[in-house]
């Protein structure tokens, strides 16, 4: 339930109808896995959603680390930081269900 609203997702969380995404939806489904999203979250989300936009496709692990290494860091923008953010799968899961974007490709 997002807003009073019904959205509809597979047994993980994901969307099964990408147009259902909104920030709330975010929110709402980080709550649900226990995590409280700060602005560093934020930036991950819209990357892989402007990502995903562009490409159609999700963005691998690589993609996302040269991207925040160069915007963070390389202290933040590294493998270990963004699995901190998502403990629960790491970025390419957690991170795209967040984002409201499909199972990467491989994942049951």
């Amino acid at each position: 339930m997002v807003n009073g609203h019904p959205i509809a997702t597979d047994v993980e969380g994901y969307l099964k109808n990408l147009d259902d995404w909104s920030e709330d939806f975010a929110r709402a489904q980080a709550a649900a896995e226990g995590l409280v999203l700060t602005d560093a979250h934020w930036q991950v989300i819209a990357y892989l959603r402007a990502y995903f936009e562009e490409h159609r496709v999700q963005a691998q692990v690589r993609a996302m680390i040269w991207h925040f290494a160069k915007e963070w860091g390389p202290e933040l923008g590294n493998n270990h930081h963004l699995h901190v953010l998502f403990p629960i799968g790491g970025p390419q899961k957690q991170g795209n269900r967040l984002a409201g974007l499909l199972k990467t490709k491989g994942e049951h």
